[in-house]
């Protein structure tokens, strides 16, 4: 909030604050919103779903907002609105990257007196596009590994079987997957013993949000759930309001193990914790890539969450966790994808950052050729010894393939063996 306030004083009208997903990018709204209001300055709060409103409002009014100076709408209506609304002295943008429309620039361009603010955690569109057409600065918070660091955040295993070929999906206008063929693909009843099979294996009966290609394709995957005897229940937009809380509320106590979605369960929407996130809905967004992979790591700090991706998209744009350098570049930026350095394990389907050996099982990586002949320019001279004594400690280990050597004739598990490996630069 310093920070926002500084930008303002030095001429800035319209900042963006860039915090990852579970940062608390409410309640840092909420103190903004509140303080503009004891100063007896309106505030006008945006989000683009009707469905964030109601939850908006709850946390304002905990918060100590006056509500008397506060309107929170959704965009469309308030921009049908404009003209009947009083100027606010601020105006918070919920979900900042949708921005750009012509609704949001309405309602900008009514209000030129008024200080902005937006807030989200990807700082570019949906296509891939910068915000600069709006925002004129981009204020960057802690990341999501800080944020784990901190126990802010779960940290995370993340898990890509490969279980369809999607490489043959056709693209919309928008450049996005066409989720009707994406559905159809993963409708294929051959797939769906892998999907029950991996949750089974890897979440182990853990709470779960399922996310769908379609509303038809997400009811019947909580249908087959059910079959295997997984407790489920599909949700939308136009779930009717008091059977949606009945179901989250089940959710919430155990009843239910698997929530299936769409996209309904992404931007802002709060549900009670689970363990696991289950990825069947293939996207070209960086954006709702985040927002779904890292819903399992907001409400487990001190756990790991599971991520299970069955569509590849951590080879689109990398683990949750990447470091990525954000721009107000309102030109359209190189595929994240060129900048995906991520690897899979044959033997336990864990995915990881690039490394030599799998952190979760020990699996050693036959080495690319580029690797070979970036280790051949590196390589120097040295005096060949026999070894004559029985290896016998990790201090006695001259290579990771030592190590873990070491840690299979002890007993050890093969993380031993990659954490002492890291420590002595061996990875």
């Amino acid at each position: 909030m310093y920070e926002v306030a500084i930008s303002w004083r030095q001429g800035y009208k319209r900042p963006c604050i860039v915090l990852p997903c579970g940062g608390g990018k409410s309640i840092i709204t909420a103190e903004m919103a509140k303080r503009t209001a004891e100063r007896g300055g309106r505030v006008l709060f945006l989000v683009h779903r009707r469905e964030l409103c109601e939850q908006i409002e709850h946390t304002f009014s905990d918060w100590g907002v006056d509500m008397e100076l506060c309107t929170i709408g959704m965009v469309q209506t308030i921009t049908r609105r404009v003209d009947r609304i009083e100027p606010p002295k601020l105006i918070i943008t919920d979900e900042n990257h949708h921005c750009l429309a012509n609704s949001y620039k309405r309602i900008y361009q009514a209000f030129p007196g008024a200080y902005g603010v937006g807030v989200t955690a990807t700082p570019i569109r949906l296509n891939g596009g910068g915000l600069g057409d709006v925002n004129d600065k981009l204020i960057i918070g802690p990341s999501v590994r800080e944020l784990i660091g901190r126990g802010c955040l779960a940290d995370f295993d993340y898990y890509a079987p490969q279980v369809a070929d999607l490489s043959g999906l056709k693209r919309k206008s928008s450049g996005d997957f066409d989720q009707t063929q994406a559905a159809d693909i993963l409708m294929d009843k051959a797939i769906y013993g892998d999907i029950l099979k991996h949750y089974r294996k890897l979440a182990g009966g853990v709470k779960a949000i399922c996310y769908c290609a379609t509303i038809e394709h997400s009811m019947e995957m909580a249908q087959r759930f059910r079959d295997a005897g997984i407790p489920a229940a599909h949700i939308d937009g136009e779930t009717p309001k008091e059977l949606r809380a009945q179901i989250v509320q089940d959710f919430r106590e155990g009843r239910l193990l698997i929530l299936c979605n769409v996209d309904l369960i992404s931007e802002g929407f709060d549900v009670p914790d689970c363990g696991c996130c289950i990825l069947l809905r293939p996207t070209k967004s960086l954006t709702l890539y985040i927002q779904q992979s890292m819903r399992s790591m907001r409400y487990q700090p001190g756990k790991r969450a599971i991520i299970i991706d069955h569509v590849g998209n951590v080879h689109r744009f990398g683990l949750p966790d990447q470091e990525r350098e954000w721009s107000l570049d309102p030109k359209p930026q190189k595929s994240q994808e060129n900048k995906v350095h991520v690897r899979q394990c044959p033997e336990c389907f864990f995915t990881h950052n690039t490394a030599p050996i799998c952190p979760s099982c020990g699996h050693i990586y036959e080495k690319t050729r580029e690797e070979i002949l970036e280790e051949k320019k590196e390589q120097e001279l040295a005096r060949i010894e026999r070894k004559v004594a029985v290896i016998d400690s990790a201090e006695e280990c001259s290579s990771a393939k030592e190590l873990f050597a070491l840690a299979k004739k002890k007993g050890y598990k093969p993380g031993w063996a990659y954490h002492q490996a890291k420590e002595r630069g061996f990875l």
